[in-house]
């Protein structure tokens, strides 16, 4: 069995309230923190387990907290960015659902830690429910003294808010969620000025995402070098995975970083295997926003070493053979799945939540959701793929924030892998009307007609 952190106490009984939370070692870290450590050790703990943000960026989160401004004077904040919106993705309101205490925990420790005194969570509209869960959370812990006016005696003070989002994908990216914080519409910032330097109402800011801050309790109470012998190279301690599509077990696991996919994929402990004898076709290891991988890359990268569930790993060979392990949002496909069909899907989502800001995103995504509409759809030409591809690389890197770069990987990566599928698309339009073609007819008994086809 794998090492569990976030998930460890998860399926206590009555965990979500202050009481049961409290009596399984709950709030330790921050007795630890305020009345043993000065804020600079608990940041110096956190660069030494190497704790990466687990959004999907994948950036040091001691490094980033080391960077904000301490010299200015002016008001610190840490946000939580818990506007889990990432297509697959949905560990985040699994951990504030079920075990809401370790976040609050978290926030309070890190808030200590980077000298914030004001401090928010930012959750979805689409979570309701769990901005409720919360909101008595926060009310409970606040009533036991860990919240408000000279916590433990110290003399540190901290408010801690939800604040609700209205919907929008956008507000996933850091600044685009402090612009809807301070009231405005949710467009990104342009970089430079980094939110450690000027954030929240133009104050030095850091904003996390949950997962990244629920570990933190963790690591103040057994030390970051515990943490770092957790996983394997920079890839250090857990991660939380999202596994959805055609699997036997489906759901959010715990894993220890450096677990082979083939493992994940397959033991009675993860995901048992496939849901069915149809065999594997495609994954999508980190959300929508990252790169497929067709079946022969799964497993293997290509240079035949063993794909494991680190950021490395992943990302082995590039975007030419590998992918990200992004937010975690894990998607597995059997051979009767339309990529053509999942690669529109996607595309109609980026254009939907394109803020429109930079133009080869607010028209290029529009393009890309059109044109695959149009070959999945039996409309489709032979120079629609290349149109695709031209298209798609020049939304990446031209735009103020990643949108544009999640809206083309996806559709560079299925043309990469899967053109013959795109192809059967354009030439046998009458095939493809039907919505279920590949249930009925997998690609892989029809994919020599793509060859023996002339134009």
């Amino acid at each position: 069995m794998s090492k569990k952190i976030l998930l460890d106490k998860i399926n206590v009984p009555g965990i979500k309230t202050y009481e049961v939370y409290r009596q399984n070692g709950g709030y330790a870290s921050v007795e630890k923190a305020m009345k043993a450590m000065t804020p600079d050790e608990v940041v110096e703990e956190v660069k030494k387990s190497g704790l990466r943000g687990r959004g999907g960026a994948g950036f040091p989160a001691g490094l980033k907290w080391s960077f904000i401004d301490k010299k200015s004077g002016k008001p610190r904040h840490l946000v939580c960015n818990a506007d889990e919106s990432e297509p697959g993705t949905f560990k985040d309101r699994y951990l504030m659902e079920f075990i809401p205490h370790l976040l609050i925990e978290g926030m309070i420790t890190a808030s200590f830690a980077l000298g914030a005194n004001l401090s928010y969570i930012y959750i979805r509209g689409e979570y309701m429910w769990v901005y409720k869960i919360l909101e008595r959370a926060i009310a409970e812990a606040k009533a036991a003294g860990w919240l408000g006016k000279n916590i433990l005696g110290t003399g540190y003070d901290l408010e801690l808010y939800v604040h609700c989002g209205a919907g929008a994908y956008i507000c996933g990216e850091e600044t685009a969620l402090i612009e809807s914080l301070e009231g405005k519409r949710g467009n990104p910032r342009i970089k430079p000025p980094f939110p450690a330097v000027s954030g929240l109402w133009a104050n030095p800011t850091v904003v996390n995402n949950v997962e990244t801050i629920a570990s933190v309790p963790w690591i103040v109470n057994n030390s970051g070098d515990e943490y770092a012998k957790i996983g394997i190279g920079r890839s250090t301690g857990t991660k939380l995975i999202s596994a959805s599509g055609h699997v036997k077990n489906p759901g959010v696991y715990e894993i220890e970083l450096g677990l082979s996919v083939y493992e994940f994929m397959n033991s009675d402990e993860y995901l048992g295997g496939m849901s069915s004898e149809r065999p594997l076709k495609a994954l999508v290891p980190g959300g929508s926003s990252v790169p497929i991988l067709p079946a022969d890359l799964i497993y293997k990268t290509a240079n035949g070493e063993d794909r494991l569930m680190t950021y490395e790993s992943l990302s082995d060979g590039g975007f030419a053979t590998g992918s990200m392990l992004g937010s975690g949002g894990f998607i597995v496909y059997n051979d009767t799945s339309c990529i053509v069909r999942n690669t529109w899907n996607f595309a109609r989502f980026y254009h939907h939540e394109s803020c429109g800001q930079c133009s080869p995103c607010r028209e290029g995504t529009g393009w890309l959701e059109k044109v695959l509409w149009r070959i999945e759809n039996g409309q489709g030409r032979e120079e629609d793929i290349d149109l695709l591809w031209s298209i798609q690389s020049k939304i990446e890197g031209n735009t103020i924030c990643p949108l544009g770069d999640a809206a083309s990987w996806p559709v560079a990566a299925a043309i990469r892998h899967f053109r013959d599928e795109f192809e059967y698309h354009v030439r046998f339009p009458e095939k493809i009307k039907n919505r279920n073609h590949f249930v009925t007819e997998p690609f892989a008994q029809v994919k020599h007609l793509v060859g023996n086809q002339t134009v």
